[in-house]
């Protein structure tokens, strides 16, 4: 027998075990899912593979260890993308980048447009056959479809990017036609896909804002001399910081919805483990991963369906009061605060199987949603302004009394 199907036989044994379950239907909780996550234990005697230069398997996600919060975090920012993305920080490695990287064999199917401008069916509908380009144009005409299910994608933002690679410029291939038409940029290619930022805390103030600025509408317009096009960008953004290499202005900051700290492991056992994973990882990844599609697909499966009941999903006046006093009892003014709060709840609870969200709920990802939200500055500053409101009171009321 050779060694893959060593390894596929060993890996029906596991099933047939019961240590992973691919029938199952539905986990109680998403702590759950995310225990089920942690739990597996892989071959790790791997032997040696060439994988060529160009293949590229990324870890799987269920094989990260430990780091519950992190998973956590990220598997809610995949059910509701409302959330407002996710920041890890952290030192240097505690698994940021991998845990975000791995992510790619997570994210649900999406329906997107089949033309590599972007070209949708309610562009047509909205602005007549002149908003899309000619090909779409022409498909419409003879009833082709003009979108297609595809799997969602995790864009990564180099550190080198240039504006125009994020948001888009000029395509030198029309030029040469002596024709003048706009190049999808990053932000572009993000649309209903994962943008994933590294160490975000290094990337250039007018990168950063051209992100935050399209994050914020889930679409943003180019404009190239004569030439301009209006393009969406509804991604869920994750980004990644070390903070000894320095910090994130405040208004990038409170764009990120929730803020996972992650720090390293620290039981031996744990230890142990992510560096027997991380070693059968580099001597055969796709036997590695291999261990992992089944339980990859129920996870898979599990997220799809906390989608699906998302939309049913409400949450109580009462609860929603309790939550909003907990804002206002921790001094948190951005408004930020409630949508990341509510909208991190309502993924828990989709994922919990039910359809009315409860005050545990919002315990389960208030630490998330609401740490490294107030302003020491700012609660100073009006501090400042109250006792200066007041110092002019008084003299109004000295001048009056004269």
């Amino acid at each position: 027998m050779s060694e893959p199907d060593r390894f596929a036989a060993k890996n029906r044994d596991d099933l047939d075990r019961g240590e992973a379950d691919p029938s199952q239907s539905r986990f109680r909780t998403l702590n759950e899912l995310v225990q089920f996550i942690s739990g597996q234990s892989p071959q790790t005697d791997l032997p040696m593979e060439d994988m060529g230069l160009a293949e590229t398997i990324p870890f799987p996600f269920l094989a990260i260890v430990g780091q519950a919060e992190m998973k956590l975090a990220l598997l809610i920012a995949l059910i509701n993308p409302q959330v407002g993305g996710v920041l890890l920080i952290g030192p240097r490695g505690t698994g940021k980048t991998t845990a975000a990287r791995s992510l790619v064999e997570l994210v649900p199917p999406v329906v997107r447009s089949a033309c590599p401008y972007g070209c949708l069916p309610e562009d047509i509908e909205a602005g007549g056959l002149d908003a899309v380009c000619p090909d779409c144009a022409q498909k419409y005409g003879h009833g082709i479809p003009l979108t297609k299910t595809d799997r969602g994608k995790l864009i990564e933002l180099p550190l080198n990017a240039r504006l125009e690679d994020v948001i888009g410029g000029l395509d030198e291939r029309a030029m040469l036609h002596e024709r003048l038409r706009l190049k999808r940029g990053i932000l572009a290619q993000a649309d209903l896909n994962i943008l994933f930022a590294d160490e975000v805390n290094l990337l250039g103030d007018e990168i950063v804002d051209s992100i935050l600025d399209a994050a914020a509408s889930g679409a943003y317009t180019v404009r190239r001399g004569p030439v301009s096009a209006t393009y969406r960008a509804r991604f869920t953004l994750i980004g990644t910081m070390n903070p000894e290499e320095g910090n994130l202005r405040p208004q990038i900051m409170d764009r990120f919805g929730l803020r996972v700290l992650v720090e390293g492991l620290t039981g031996p056992d744990e230890r142990l483990s992510a560096y027997e994973r991380a070693s059968a990882y580099r001597n055969n990844p796709r036997l590695f991963t291999g261990f992992y599609t089944d339980q990859t697909l129920l996870a898979q499966e599990e997220l799809q369906e906390a989608r699906r009941l998302l939309k049913d999903v409400i949450i109580p006046q009462d609860v929603a009061m309790l939550g909003i006093q907990l804002i206002r009892s921790l001094g948190i003014d951005s408004l930020r605060a409630e949508m990341t709060l509510f909208e991190s709840a309502r993924a828990y609870t989709a994922a919990d199987g039910r359809t009315q969200t409860q005050f545990s709920d919002i315990r389960q990802v208030a630490s998330m949603a609401l740490r490294l939200r107030r302003s020491q500055f700012m609660q100073d500053y009006f501090q400042q302004r109250q006792i200066e409101n007041q110092e002019l009171d008084q003299a109004i009321n000295r001048i009056v009394s004269l």
